[in-house]
Parts: C-alpha cells; structure tokens; sequence
C-alpha cells in the first residue's frame, strides 16, 4: 500500500482536515508510492495561525542565537544528505549526483544565513543634525510564505527558508505535491536543530492551499518559483492583497557558440545543461546559438553525444539523465517534439519512444536535438522544460545578441568563446539576470542572489545573497536627539541639517 504523508504544522505532523489525497508517483516504473494530503483553506489558516503565534518570541530571539540555530540546521543537513538524496531521486527522478548537487547548494544558503548577524547590521550617522544621530535596522516582516516547484524540492526551499528564520520571520511552505516527502524531512531537521514549534510549518496542496496563502492577511510576503502564467498570477494576487512578492518565472535561456569557441567545452557544456535534469531546470540551456561557421561543426559534435546519452533509472549510478517528473509532464514536452517537427525544424535526434526494460511504465523520453529552428516557431519561443535542445543559426556577434534580447524571458545567459572583448560585450549588453562567459549554467553562489529579468521574474528583489535578506525585513530609519537644557521652541518648516 502506498505510505501516507502528512503536513507539518506547530512542530507536529497533522493529518488536516480535507480528507483529500493526492497521489505521489515513482518516475521510473509510473507507480503510486505514497499518498499526499491536500489541504483545504482550513488547514493553511491553522498553519498561519501557528506561524503568527510564533513570531513575536523568534523575533525577539538574538541574531546571534538564531544563527546557531542555522549552525546545527546546516550540520543536520550535512548528516542526512543521502536520505535526502533518496527522496529527491524517488519521486523526482533525477540522477544521484544532480540531486546531490542541488542539495549542496541549498545547504550553501543555510551556511550563508549562519552569517545573519553581520548581514543584519545597519548604519549609523553621527550629527546629521546639531546633535541629532540617525541609524538604521532591519526587522523580520512576520509570517512568510512560499510555494515550491517540483524539480528542486530541497534546493528551492532553502533559497528562502534559512534567510527568511535567520532574519527572524515565520515561515509556511507550500511545495510541490508531485515532490512533498523532502521539504517534510527538513522541517523535521529543523525542529531538531532547535526551530521552535511553529516557526517553519508545512502544508501540502493545490490550488485551494496556495489560494489561501496568497489571500491571508496574516501572511506578510510570497516567494514563488515556476511557470510563467502561474508566476503572474501569484504575483497579481499576492500583491492585491498587500504582499511583498518575488516570483521566479520561465526562461528560455540562451547559450552564444562563437566561431572562435573551444566547440569541445561549449559541446560539453551543452550536454550538462540542456539535458541534465532531463532538461527541468529554469537554468537549463535550450537554445545554442550558433554564429557564422560554428553551426555544423556544433552540430557534428552534438549529434553522437545526445545519441549516446545514458537514459536509466535515477538510482542507478551509471545513468545521466533520469525520467521526466510525471506522464503528464513527458506527454507534454514530447507534444512540444511533435510540433517542431511540423513547424519545420529539422529533427536531427529523436528521443521520442524510448522504452527501458523492467521500467516499461516509467516516464521517459530520451535527448532531443533540434537544427534551424527559427524565432518563429513554438519550440523557439516557449518553456519546454524537458531534455529539447534547439539551435538557431545566425550569422554574426549583433545578430546572436538582438535574438537573445529580443526573447520575452531574460532568465539566463550564456557566450562561449575566446575573444574577450566579445564576452565583455556580451555581459554588458544581454538582457538577462544571470549571465556566464565559458560557464553553461552561470546560477550565482548564495552570497550572491539569483534572478532573472523581464517575464523570468516578477518583483524588484531576487532570492537569496543580499536580495533575500533585503526581502525578509523592513528598514527602519531613527533619528535621534536628547535634551540638552536648551529650548528653541515650536518649528513648523521642514527640519534641515544645521
């Protein structure tokens, strides 16, 4: 029978009180592995109200004494990365080292918030008037909440969690029902770090259970990662109702292949990031542009490369890629192969029909490859988020930068090659969040924030680094001066420095 999970709320596992399930399935073999709870709007208000309860005592809690707390989270997290490497795999279905990776640098941010005094620091100014001082702090915003994506279940949710507690908020998460069993685990490695009950709570859904997020006024901020329509409209909602919002959207990113490029490095490159993941990355590459003589020459290259990638279950050490999350999802991305073809884009590998023996009900599709795709097309100007690489031929340096700018989604970017000045251009003048130079995936370090720009991203500030601890607090500004005995009576004009 399939395990039932639950939601984790005040620092206990709940049941809730919906009565619906959703099922959970395994990517490899298409079987339902576990039940889900899926909450109604009762269940998010009495994590809310869990979280809100919380908050004044977490708030006043030191910085210090909430980056220890972030101390022994990160040594936890440390400890059971294999558990969460096994959760991940089962019902996401990456490979075992893409899933660690993606755990690493979660956890990275939870080391960047064990930092949370020094980032919490504001400033002071002496005499900004005749004895008068200024200064400024940063405070938590209260509860905060955030709905997680399928394809990074441990990865995403650390963007927000640690800097959100360690700036002194409360948090509900809604992730992804496809993926639930991580996030549960952490927030059972957080109580145990020391997270008091009510301060990270859990609570697993649909549209019901995010509906009731993003309309609570109790809850003070949303983040948010994954598709573009449901970006907008959590952004729209959220910030109707008085939130602050961040919300990660689609991309489309862009890889640059420059003549002069070393075709090996780019090619390899290409292979990591277009179908690592089976291709469900927000950072993956899913177009090469190839600039004048670089396209065939890509394309030799690429064609024995994707042909041969290694297609298995994600638990199997030898496999590169891994199924697609859900038969809906592969449905979907093979749907997407089905109309390039008819739009006229040259199928140059076909990953369409494969079959694994002993996995027969997985959820696969192999490496597809694309040639002379155009903007036009579908393929071209939509989020497949599956294992589709297109190449777009163009003939110079401009032509390549005014495609890549002139795509509706500036999430990522990328240029290969060995002429500096073009790299310095390119960085200069792409229109994109993230951008990297011989670097296929150029996702920022967690001192640093990520983001992307135009319809990648909707709100001012990105995730994690300095944007997330700007984004978890208010700035507050006091001026101050004591008296001295001396009187100069009422003034009614606005006060100015003397």
């Amino acid at each position: 029978m399939p395990e039932t999970l639950y939601h984790f709320v005040n620092g206990a596992r709940t049941a809730g009180a919906s009565g619906q399930f959703g099922d959970v399935f395994d990517p490899a073999t298409g079987e339902v592995t576990k039940r889900v709870p899926m909450a109604s709007a009762s269940d998010m208000a009495a994590a809310i109200a869990a979280a809100e309860a919380a908050f004044p005592a977490w708030a006043a809690q030191t910085p210090l004494r909430r980056a220890r707390v972030m101390f022994r989270f990160k040594d936890l997290l440390e400890r059971h990365v294999e558990e969460l490497i096994d959760l991940v795999v089962s019902e996401h279905g990456k490979v075992r080292e893409d899933a660690r990776g993606s755990i690493t640098r979660g956890i990275e941010v939870v080391e960047f918030a064990c930092g949370i005094p020094h980032l919490l620091k504001g400033e002071f100014s002496e005499n900004v008037g005749t004895s008068i001082d200024s200064w400024s702090m940063r405070q938590p915003l209260g509860v905060c909440g955030a709905i997680a994506p399928f394809n990074f279940p441990v990865m995403v949710p650390l963007w927000t969690i640690p800097v959100a507690l360690a700036c002194g908020n409360t948090f509900v998460m809604k992730p992804s029902e496809k993926v639930p069993s991580a996030m549960l685990r952490i927030a059972e490695l957080a109580k145990e770090a020391g997270v008091p009950d009510g301060v990270l709570n859990v609570v697993n859904g649909g549209r019901e259970a995010v509906d009731a997020l993003l309309s609570d006024p109790r809850v003070a901020s949303i983040s948010f990662v994954g598709s573009e329509p449901v970006a907008r409209y959590v952004y729209t909602t959220g910030t109707a109702h008085g939130k602050r919002v961040q919300a990660l959207a689609g991309a489309k990113n862009h890889m640059v292949v420059m003549p002069d490029a070393d075709l090996d490095l780019a090619v390899d490159g290409l292979m990591g990031a277009a179908y690592g993941s089976a291709g469900e990355r927000c950072m993956a590459v899913s177009v090469a542009v190839a600039v004048g003589g670089a396209g065939d020459a890509l394309i030799d290259r690429l064609v024995p490369r994707v042909q041969g990638l290694k297609v298995g279950p994600g638990m199997d050490p030898a496999s590169e890629m891994g199924p697609l999350v859900t038969r809906e999802h592969r449905d979907k991305v093979s749907a997407y192969v089905d109309e390039g073809v008819r739009e006229g884009a040259k199928l140059v590998v076909d990953g369409r029909g494969l079959k694994l023996q002993g996995y027969e009900g997985g959820n696969w599709l192999g490496g597809c490859l694309f040639d002379d795709v155009t903007p036009e097309m579908k393929i071209y100007r939509e989020e497949i988020f599956g294992p589709v690489l297109s190449v777009v031929r163009v003939p110079d340096f401009e032509t390549a930068l005014n495609l890549t700018n002139a795509h509706k989604f500036g999430n990522g970017a990328a240029i290969f090659t060995r002429d500096g000045d073009a790299a310095r251009e390119f960085s200069s003048r792409v229109s994109a969040g993230m951008v990297g130079v011989n670097v296929p995936i150029p996702v920022p370090m967690a001192f640093h924030s990520f983001g992307g720009w135009k319809a990648s991203l909707y709100g001012d500030l990105h995730v994690h680094g300095p944007d997330g601890v700007r984004f978890f607090t208010k700035l507050k500004t006091v001026s101050s001066r004591w008296p001295t005995g001396i009187r100069s009576g009422a003034e009614f004009n606005m006060p100015v420095s003397r």
